[in-house]
């Protein structure tokens, strides 16, 4: 990670309580910060109020072994949990360790706000003060962490020996355990949507699922999930699955199920993703259903893949979709968020020397990369849960998905970490050429529907909320509750959270939230809505699946989707005679 993320270093684990990951600033950050500091009165006087605060939190803390108890000097914010054990507030020695460490968070914190840097290098310092502040809590340290030392104390030692055994099996494994992953297996109690595999090749199985309602919409609908990730996010469990969802509602579904690279595709390029993939599936679907068009949806890098796919179409003058849907999706890569932040001229090049010719960029790596976005919730917890309590981790679906990565190919990876992440390209029409056409995603003008979610750490809403100046069609706009998962998971039948909507379209997106009105429940319902009008009337449902080309091959979800990046065995190679 240190080559594509050059301000990262991760020490080796030399036992219970050290750090896995700690992001440090590189050089020249860290260079341009201490000369700022070493000349600025504004830093001495943000300086000298912390020593006048560890002063107040010393006398403090003095006044409460004679039993003055009197107001905390630093407080940790409402939504931190990590400090809820009772001794952190009963016992004077805790009490003051977590108020030290709160103290110097904030002075780190308001020293790096009041720094005089350029914008991007303030954001920097800001993200790897923050990523150092959270690893350096003393919960995360078995000395320091009160609930450890009674855990241990009260089982005889147990709590750490299960410890030990959770930190070697994670080691073997190269990630850490977010979930019980025993409780959970793909098509025993996840991806159980009835379907079949109807076609598969080098890259893509194609799953068509089974009608539920007498009749369906005549218009078919094609999902393509992201190909970072295992398309079952969107079939999770029967009373979570967005999937299942859409058939109840009436739609004939396809989903995209991405293999999972082997070396033999180390060399594939975006074009073999949209050539083999999205425009593969888009012929199949219509030569299937008989549909002239068909309704396409796109989550995160899968909205981006079927974007791209249309503009292709588009340039050769073929008309095949009739509406789009793009989840927590990236057109305009202007402001990428967090992410942005670690991608940079040197570190593209440094990938495309070591990729860009070929190889397979591990899925682990990319898993740690987003779990840092949420270090404390994502790394920390786990850290603390799993080897210094030695307790499992719950059982939670969305965290089983998350943990089961994919590989991407080299050549594929560079390309759009440097055409869109780092040039932002994508939005600029002819800039660049797929598939031997210069795209221009203006031209497609197709009714879209685009959602986003408020807390998405992922893809900003913002900068989602940029599609809608990009596409020039017939646009919705829908704010989603929570984050870039569990902001489109929101059933109906759950009655949770709530969207916001807002029919105008002003280029700025802070005025169209100024305006927008809130709506409780599920932005699933707005959506399914929605599609009808572009569901092209009621047919009698298809009882069977695929047809004389294309005929089942095995039931859904498919060996493509079980295939792990730790184990990739032989009989995960495609069939033989596939057309």
């Amino acid at each position: 990670m240190q080559q594509l993320f050059p301000g990262f270093s991760i020490p080796a684990a030399t036992g219970a309580g050290a750090s896995p990951l700690l992001a440090l600033p590189d050089e020249d950050l860290g260079r341009a910060f201490a000369d700022w500091s070493a000349r600025s009165a504004r830093y001495a006087e943000i300086q000298s109020r912390y020593y006048q605060k560890v002063m107040a939190l010393w006398s403090a803390t003095l006044a409460r072994s004679r039993g003055d108890e009197g107001a905390p000097v630093a407080a940790p914010s409402p939504g931190d949990r990590r400090f809820a054990a009772r001794e952190w507030r009963e016992v004077p020695f805790y009490d003051y360790v977590k108020q030290s460490y709160l103290l110097l968070g904030e002075f780190i914190r308001e020293a790096v706000e009041a720094a005089e840097l350029e914008p991007r290098a303030k954001d920097r310092l800001r993200f790897f003060m923050r990523q150092s502040i959270d690893a350096l809590a003393p919960v995360n340290f078995a000395a320091t962490n009160p609930e450890v030392i009674r855990t241990a104390l009260e089982s005889s030692g147990e709590s750490l020996a299960r410890g030990v055994r959770n930190l070697i099996a994670d080691v073997e494994k190269g990630r850490i355990s977010n979930t019980d992953e025993e409780a959970f297996e793909v098509g025993r109690n996840l991806a159980v949507t009835d379907g079949s595999v109807i076609y598969e090749n080098d890259f893509i199985q194609l799953i068509q699922y089974r009608p539920r309602t007498a009749t369906v919409r005549a218009r078919p609908l094609l999902i393509v999930p992201p190909c970072i990730n295992k398309y079952y996010v969107l079939d999770l469990s029967q009373n979570n699955s967005f999937i299942k969802h859409a058939v109840e509602c009436g739609h004939t579904v396809f989903v995209i199920s991405w293999r999972n690279p082997v070396a033999e595709l180390q060399q594939a390029s975006w074009d073999d993703y949209l050539a083999e993939g999205v425009i593969r599936a888009m012929d199949i679907v219509r030569d299937v259903t008989g549909s002239d068009k068909l309704n396409a949806l796109g989550f995160c890098v899968g909205g981006t893949l079927v974007a791209s796919a249309l503009a292709v179409l588009a340039a050769r003058g073929e008309d095949r979709v009739a509406s789009l849907t793009l989840l927590a999706t990236f057109l305009d890569y202007a402001d990428t968020g967090e992410i942005g932040l670690l991608v940079d001229e040197p570190s593209v090049q440094i990938r495309e020397r070591t990729l860009g010719g070929g190889g397979l960029l591990s899925g682990q790596e990319l898993a740690l990369v987003f779990s840092t976005l949420r270090a404390n919730d994502l790394v920390w917890s786990y850290t603390v849960n799993n080897y210094l309590l030695g307790k499992k981790p719950d059982a939670f679906d969305i965290l089983y998905w998350n943990a089961d990565s994919t590989n991407l190919p080299g050549p594929m990876y560079c390309y759009y970490l440097r055409s869109m992440y780092l040039e932002n390209r994508l939005r600029e029409p002819g800039a660049l050429t797929m598939c031997g056409e210069k795209i221009d995603l203006a031209r497609l003008r197709i009714p879209s529907y685009i959602l986003a979610t408020r807390e998405d750490h992922i893809v900003p809403w913002k900068s989602a909320y940029r599609s809608t100046q990009v596409l020039k069609g017939e646009n919705r706009f829908v704010l989603g509750a929570s984050g870039h998962i569990a902001g489109v998971l929101n059933p109906p039948a759950a009655n949770k959270r709530s969207y916001w909507i807002n029919t105008s379209l002003p280029s700025n997106a802070d005025d169209w939230l100024t305006l927008a009105v809130e709506k409780r429940g599920s932005w699933w319902s707005d959506w399914i809505e929605w599609l009808g009008r572009f569901g092209g009337g009621e047919v009698p449902a298809r009882e069977r699946l695929g047809n004389d080309t294309y005929a089942p091959i095995e039931a859904a979800p498919g060996r493509y989707v079980k295939v792990r990046i730790d184990r990739v065995p032989p009989e995960t190679q495609r069939h033989g005679g596939q057309p």
